[in-house]
Order: structure tokens, then sequence, then C-alpha cells
């Protein structure tokens, strides 16, 4: 299972592979991707320039808010983004992108909206807890867990 891990792990920081996505968000074909991935736009907190990830929807608790994850934590790059800048753009599925803002949620918040996901995929969590957990560099539970959890709320 290690390997496989180990394997996932390097997938996930190949650069050519996890932005191939963007291009089908970017020519209307983010459909094709399925509802639990969308592409967020943000901006850059040096360079100022637009950036963009394609990211697994955690929870979609109403049209307009999507909750998504940091896999890398409060390292990725996005993150710290938004954490500067929370002005984004969403882009679900093949609609048009959204403006919306960004919001970290809070420690009880994220250990919930874990536990729900963790309680409607529980074979995805068990192949992928352990990916996560070596992103992350430590363990990932449903209480108090370290996997940053946020909210997309899009503009009305």
């Amino acid at each position: 299972m290690s390997v496989l891990v180990d394997t996932a792990s390097r997938l996930l920081r190949s650069r050519w592979l996890v932005r191939a996505p963007i291009w089908l968000y970017r020519a209307r074909l983010g459909g094709l991707l399925g509802g639990r991935l969308l592409m967020l736009e943000h901006v850059g907190r040096k360079s100022g320039a637009r950036r963009h990830v394609v990211l697994e929807v955690v929870e979609h608790p109403q049209a307009h808010r999507y909750i998504v994850a940091s896999g890398f934590g409060d390292r990725a790059q996005w993150f710290r983004n938004i954490t500067a800048n929370p002005r984004v753009r969403v882009y679900a599925g093949s609609r048009r992108p959204a403006p919306a803002t960004a919001r970290v949620l809070g420690q009880h918040e994220a250990d919930r909206v874990l536990g729900d996901y963790i309680q409607r995929h529980p074979r995805t969590w068990e192949r992928f807890s352990a990916v996560l957990e070596q992103t992350l560099g430590e363990p990932v539970t449903a209480t108090d867990t370290a996997l940053p959890m946020v909210e997309l709320q899009l503009d009305r």
C-alpha cells in the first residue's frame, strides 16, 4: 500500500498532470470532469497574476456555496493566495466563471465537513487519506483535522 501512496503523492506533485484539467475548464468542458471538481481562479499574492487550480469539492451545501480542501495544507500556493486576497472566481461544470469570496473554515467547521465527507465517501477516504497524510506531513482525522478547508461563497 505504501508504494501506491508514494506514487499517488508524487503524481499530485506533478505540475503537468494536476494542471491538465485547467484546459478543459477554459474550454467550458469542465462538466466532463463531473460535479466533484471545480477550477478556482485566484490572484498571486506577490505577482498579482491570475492563477488557476483544480480542486475537489468536499461539500456543496447550497447552489452558491462550495467547500474545498487544501491537500498540501497552508503551504499550498493557492491557499496562501486566497488568504492574502479572498476575491476569486469559481468555474463549476461547464458554466461561466462566477465571482466569489473565499473563507478559511474554523477548526469546528472543518471537522464537521471532513466527518460528513468520510461518511458519504468511506471507500474514497480509505484509499485517499494516506495520500493526504503524506502530502500534509501529519495525520488527518475527523477531529482536530490538520486539513484546511475553504468555503467559496459565490456572489449573488
